[in-house]
């Protein structure tokens, strides 16, 4: 094989065959009598191996230390990794095109693409041009991007408050906090409404460890304004606590 065949057997360009060569990551094969290089299934098998590598997130010098490691395996053995290797992408890419075609299904929105338990939760809440309604699905969304597997359990325990018409009213008192202190004495009764307001089976699938003040939690308090994020403490404050109760009850 040539270069530009083995860079795309293998799907890299030629530059980055070039450059392994050139740091001493790939030998050099045996050049023919017309000058270009040869190469071999060997060849293939090792370039592939430093492309998953790299792809799994590893630095070069990291790579080097793993090629090293390897040095003197049989072909055979690396071949059958690489195979299993290229099963689980397989797998992996059917995995996300089944996740795509049940989006392609779903009616398409500005938030989107929405996981399908998102859209389905998004739906059954009733229409509001509440500001804080909108934010609570922004920060809804970045759970989704996140890709935590406790989502979509989440989302489907928030289908009943959703429904709540009572869950409008409460957003529109927040709305009215945009510009208060935080020695406002609305904060204290809205935060024990909201809390309230959110049922046991929510509380069943948060993770562990959450509500909190740090990580995404931080992340949402750091979108409100002093009012209002007084609140959404509160509020968070509250069911980390009726969850601590849960777990030693």
């Amino acid at each position: 094989m040539r270069i530009g065949e083995i860079a795309a057997l293998v799907g890299v360009t030629s530059r980055a065959v070039r450059h392994y060569h050139h740091i001493g990551l790939l030998p050099e094969p045996a050049r023919q009598a017309n000058g270009y290089r040869a190469y071999a299934v060997r060849d293939a098998v090792l370039l592939a191996r430093i492309r998953r590598l790299t792809e799994l997130g590893l630095s070069l010098d990291e790579v080097r230390d793993v090629l090293a490691d390897d040095a003197g395996r049989e072909l055979a053995e690396v071949l059958a990794e690489l195979d299993a290797d290229l099963a689980r992408q397989e797998r992996e890419i059917q995995e996300r095109r089944q996740v795509l075609a049940v989006l392609l299904e779903a009616p398409l929105t500005p938030d989107g693409p929405l996981s399908p338990a998102l859209a389905a939760l998004l739906e059954r809440a009733p229409a509001t041009t509440s500001p804080a309604a909108a934010k609570d699905r922004e920060h809804l969304a970045l759970l989704d991007a996140a890709d935590d597997p406790a989502g979509a359990a989440v989302f489907a325990a928030l289908g009943p408050l959703a429904e709540d018409p009572g869950v409008v009213a409460l957003y529109e008192r927040l709305d009215e906090l945009e510009g208060a202190g935080v020695d406002d004495p609305r904060i204290a009764p809205l935060a024990a409404e909201l809390a309230a307001a959110v049922p046991d089976e929510v509380l069943a699938v948060i993770p562990e460890g959450e509500p909190s003040a740090t990580g995404f939690g931080r992340v949402l308090l750091d979108d409100y304004p002093p009012a209002q994020r007084a609140v959404v403490r509160r509020v968070m404050e509250e069911l980390a606590e009726r969850v601590r109760r849960r777990g030693t009850s």
